[in-house]
């Protein structure tokens, strides 16, 4: 024989498409319709964000006393937080300039996102579809406040009635969002009757404060029962998508929009239930109370940035990297202050009671033991979270490592020839493998070496890497 050749194939179960590689894609009169249209709101969006910062202002200036949260804007003053500003020695105009600056820095992360996004997508309808959401909310204010403000300060203004309307649509476009995202398509076909439910939400939203009809002055059972009907629909839509149809490179699309919302929600969540457990922080002039709005503001900003990601396509693959190391870190973020916290309660009761210390000794002896378990604990973290969530990959990263052993030892070739194959198989697991190496006296004919050496660390490395691209296991 001129070479050795090793082959074989191996039958995997067809993962193929059911549908087409790209989005829906407009063309023809659709398109110029829907950039027209794209362009008519966004251009009523800018005179909202241009109108609304004034009266924002304005509107920071006054003490809202409302027991009613719609009837209070984002960042507006209570009576709790002007005496935390006072306690702290800060200027109330020192405050409403900061609120300004955030949320103006906000809006501009929004605005760029979905600029980019029409600029590079503007001839797919989940493209056109996201950028107009995304500069919606950066015009309106992530939470409507600007639209708010504006349509407080100039109440009877016809053209303010239209435009708060107008900026209201929002509410079914995040409907009709989750049911065309990520390809653009109603899946299933019948999903599009759930945007109904969104239509009727803007009722409520849309009501005046005052109004029984208001979802501020609802029962929080009637409220629950709105939120399941919208986003839980929602929710079950991306679900369906992403175990039945959804392709290897959608499922990331929708891990990054996924993980963005799932950060958000956990991190409010968590601002919330430490009012629960420090009574300190419920006081209304509580420092806590005074940081709601910067923390909420930061908090969303995930989300236009995750969608920039996933509607562009960049970069989607590092998203199984990012979850594995929020996991990792998270988990061990958590047990460390539960370790901390449990010894610093425990040694200052036991050392109070022998050596009559106060609780610094506790503090410095939880400190060094939280110190030195740190790397062991995140080690055990890892590996766990690797078995149990990326199991594949845990996988064929111990059969490479065995490989790498056997490799600095094996002196045939041709079982060499054999183990390596297997090893591709069984870590990559592709339909077809075939192995064939350069005969010597070919080698002769270049007036090369009559021999090559297989470096075991640089077949290890690319074997590695060669796992590495292989299409990422889901959470």
């Amino acid at each position: 024989m001129n070479g050795h050749h090793v082959s074989t194939q191996t039958r995997t179960r067809s993962h193929a498409p059911r549908r087409r590689a790209s989005g829906t894609r407009l063309r023809g009169p659709w398109l110029v319709v829907a950039r027209v249209g794209w362009g008519a709101i966004t251009l009523i969006n800018l005179l909202i964000f241009v109108l609304g910062i004034p009266a924002y202002f304005a509107l920071l200036h006054r003490i809202c006393a409302s027991a009613n949260f719609i009837a209070c804007y984002r960042g507006s003053i209570t009576p709790g937080n002007a005496l935390a500003l006072t306690h702290l020695g800060i200027s109330r105009e020192v405050y409403i300039a900061y609120m300004l600056t955030i949320t103006l820095l906000a809006s501009l992360v929004f605005l760029t996102v979905g600029a980019i996004i029409f600029w590079r997508k503007s001839q797919e309808l989940i493209g056109l579809l996201v950028s107009l959401l995304l500069i919606t909310f950066g015009c309106c204010g992530s939470t409507l406040e600007l639209v708010g403000a504006l349509s407080a300060a100039r109440p009877n203004w016809v053209v303010v009635h239209i435009m708060s309307k107008v900026a209201f649509i929002i509410y079914p476009a995040i409907g009709l969002f989750f049911c065309l995202f990520p390809d653009g398509r109603f899946v299933p076909r019948w999903s599009w009757l759930l945007v109904s439910l969104w239509i009727l939400s803007v009722f409520p939203f849309n009501a005046p404060a005052d109004s029984p009809f208001s979802v501020g002055n609802w029962p929080p059972v009637l409220f629950a029962a709105l939120f399941l009907l919208t986003w839980g629909n929602g929710l079950g839509v991306q679900i369906y998508r992403y175990r039945y149809v959804s392709r290897p490179e959608q499922r990331q699309q929708t891990k990054w929009v996924v993980f963005a919302c799932t950060i958000a929600l956990g991190l409010l969540i968590l601002y919330v239930a430490l009012q629960g457990l420090i009574p300190a922080f419920t006081q209304p002039d509580s420092l806590y109370q005074l940081a709601n709005t910067t923390v909420t503001v930061f908090v969303f900003l995930s989300i236009p940035l995750a969608l920039g990601i996933a509607i562009l396509r960049y970069r989607l693959w590092d998203i199984d990297i990012l979850i594995r190391r929020t996991l990792v870190y998270g988990t061990l973020t958590a047990l460390l202050a539960l370790i901390y916290v449990g010894l610093v309660i425990g040694l200052s009761a036991l050392l109070r009671g022998i050596i009559s210390q106060d609780n610094s000794v506790a503090i410095v002896i939880s400190t060094l033991v939280a110190f030195f378990i740190a790397q062991p604990l995140r080690k055990r973290i890892q590996a766990i979270i690797d078995r149990r969530f990326y199991r594949r990959k845990y996988d064929a990263a111990k059969v490479v490592a065995a490989f790498s052993a056997t490799l600095r030892q094996e002196v045939d070739l041709s079982h060499l020839s054999e183990q390596l194959v297997a090893v591709v198989q069984e870590t990559m697991q592709p339909a077809f493998i075939s192995l064939w190496l350069c005969p010597s006296h070919s080698i002769a004919s270049r007036r090369e070496p009559t021999h090559t050496v297989l470096d075991p660390l640089q077949a290890t490395k690319a074997l590695t890497g060669a796992t590495h691209t292989s299409e990422p296991s889901g959470l």
